[in-house]
């Protein structure tokens, strides 16, 4: 008994009442006096109820910044951009993607409607400019990225060429004056293209060699026009050297873009580089956050080899002598009559391709410790759709423009060059983002069914409707972490089309076709926030320099703004309340 007869608890019977409670309940219990406000912040209370909540697996351990489980409730309760706080409905058409500038001050929209839009991010965001790309035959954009410094726009679209073939093209935009720089021509067009310094951009071409065999040629275009330095006619007979001209037209131009070839790699059985992407090696170090690797090494294989004869090839293989001389042999007894192929033409196609290669690729450079960037891409060896991430590293010789340009130098293009890494996913990849450090790698894939085989490259496996998001370390080239799952697609391989996925600091954001943008926590593995749209959504970007703040683009031709309750609450409360974080939670109690 108290002083005044009322009969007092022992603080252990108060926490075992608590713990059957809810969050909410106990922060309201809290409140009564202080020793119940007391027992309602212990420790191994709050580590119950935040696992019990967030249905998090024991085994997972609190975040290493985290100083206390509480804490760390609410950070997940609370700073999650989950509030929408503006809907933009400038766009005419589906919007497809989104891009901040590494500032954080604008961000850029493309849309079906063939503009590339670039707004302010303010507090209200208001739209700044407006590109509309149709006078250059384009018929829509699809892909934004800012350089470095912010100073320049990458806008990539599709472009309507001769007898309405559909090919790509990039435009370079100046974000002083919103001038049109330059134009680079892009097949396919989902490669996209991206920035590798901040004046220097790279893009790609399509060379036809068989039925389903194809050679990509990817280039590194300076951003601004020059004067030519040799006639266009000398450009490699495989290039095609696309002028910077103001006016579709103008093919004649003498202003062109200095380009030069970074990598020219064979492409099996239908499948081609799409999905361009650039990583810093040098921010590996310093990772935003540390993913333990769980369950088995994952599907990463190393093509590269210590061994002289296998380093000529793309794996492991004969030499280049003997790579002939079998082949001529076979070949020869083809035409003679006196083999005969039990290969179907598409698979004895891609037999010839993978023997004439072996001879004519040149090795991996073995010099990790001197690359300074990555390059990553999607790409196949066993049919069209996108099944494998292949990686490059960058050296830092071929990082300028610099040196043999145009036609010059083309003692090397006998050569294919042989892939670093290569991670296969076993499925078809629909999304890929990196972490801000660059370290980690977010891939959304549709699995294939366990066990399938592709015996016709233009007949893929059926896919999943559910999409994995796996996650890469790029620095030891494994498989970290779980799936993650929550969200779906549901359009066939050959209708599959991008959705773009963003990495923040602390969570992991991702579009879907069940109309709802999705949410998680890196370090939990959870899904935090379902975000709802009236039709497909595309893309999602975190603001880099507040992840606080997520934009959502979507098929309902929409941009929304969500920003964190914790963000909502400081912009519009007129002056400090008292627990807000319990005030909030309880009108919001799922």
């Amino acid at each position: 008994m108290d002083e005044g007869g009322t009969p007092l608890l022992p603080d252990s019977l108060i926490y075992q009442i608590f713990l059957s409670l809810g969050p909410a309940d106990v922060l309201a219990a809290g409140l009564v006096c202080r020793r119940w406000q007391a027992v309602s912040r212990d420790e191994f209370l709050w580590r119950e109820q935040f696992y019990r909540y967030y249905q998090v697996a024991r085994d997972v351990p609190r975040h290493p910044a985290a100083t206390s489980w509480y804490e760390e409730f609410r950070r997940l309760y609370d700073t999650v951009p989950c509030v929408e706080v503006q809907t933009l409905k400038e766009h005419t058409d589906q919007v497809l993607h989104l891009s901040f500038s590494h500032s954080g001050y604008q961000f850029a929209s493309c849309s079906k409607d063939c503009t590339v839009k670039i707004w302010s991010n303010d507090l209200t965001i208001s739209l700044l400019h407006s590109a509309d790309m149709r006078p250059y035959n384009w018929s829509y954009t699809q892909f934004s990225q800012f350089n470095q410094d912010d100073s320049l726009l990458l806008a990539s679209g599709v472009f309507l060429g001769p007898h309405n073939s559909s090919s790509g093209e990039i435009a370079v935009i100046s974000l002083d004056n919103f001038a049109l720089l330059s134009r680079v021509r892009n097949k396919p067009y989902d490669v996209f293209g991206c920035w590798l310094t901040e004046t220097s951009l790279i893009s790609g071409n399509l060379h036809r060699i068989g039925d389903i065999t194809s050679c990509s040629v990817l280039w590194l275009n300076n951003a601004f026009q020059v004067r030519a330095r040799v006639p266009p006619a000398a450009a490699p007979s495989l290039a095609w050297c696309p002028p910077a001209v103001s006016h579709p037209q103008d093919v004649e131009s003498e202003n062109v873009n200095v380009v030069k070839r970074l990598f020219k790699i064979q492409n099996l059985n239908a499948s081609t580089i799409r999905t361009v992407m650039v990583a810093d090696c040098s921010r590996f170090d310093s990772p935003d956050l540390l993913l333990d690797a769980s369950g088995p090494p994952g599907r990463v294989f190393d093509l590269g080899s210590d061994s002289e004869d296998e380093a000529a090839g793309l794996g492991p293989g004969p030499a280049p002598a003997r790579t002939k001389e079998g082949l001529r042999r076979f070949l020869d007894g083809l035409l003679d009559g006196r083999a005969q192929s039990q290969l179907s033409e598409h698979a004895l196609e891609t037999r010839v391709a993978e023997l004439l290669a072996q001879g004519r690729t040149k090795p991996p450079e073995h010099s990790m410790a001197d690359a300074r960037k990555l390059l990553i891409f999607t790409t196949g060896c066993l049919t069209y759709s996108p099944h494998q991430i292949g990686i490059k590293q960058i050296l830092p010789h071929q990082m300028t423009t610099a040196g043999p340009v145009l036609g010059e130098g083309r003692g090397s293009d006998a050569f294919f060059d042989a892939l670093d890494h290569v991670i296969d996913v076993h499925g078809h990849i629909i999304g890929m983002g990196l972490s801000p450090d660059n370290r980690y790698l977010y891939v959304n894939s549709r699995a294939w069914p366990s066990g399938s085989v592709v015996a016709d490259p233009m007949q893929p496996p059926p896919i999943a409707e559910e999409i994995d998001l796996l996650v890469f370390d790029l620095k030891t080239m494994r498989e970290v972490k779980r799936a993650l799952r929550a969200h779906r697609a549901y359009t066939p391989n050959d209708e599959c089309f991008f959705i773009f996925l963003d990495v923040s600091r602390d969570f992991v954001a991702s579009g879907a076709e069940d109309r709802h943008g999705y949410i998680w926590d890196r370090h939990y593995n959870i899904c935090l926030a379902k975000l709802r749209h009236q039709d497909v959504v595309n893309s999602v970007v975190f603001s880099p320099q507040e992840q606080e703040l997520l934009l959502t683009a979507s098929d309902d031709a929409t941009i929304k703004a969500w920003r964190s309750p914790r963000t909502v609450r400081i912009h519009q409360a007129p002056r400090p309340r008292p627990h807000p974080f319990l005030s909030w939670f309880a009108s919001q109690r799922r």
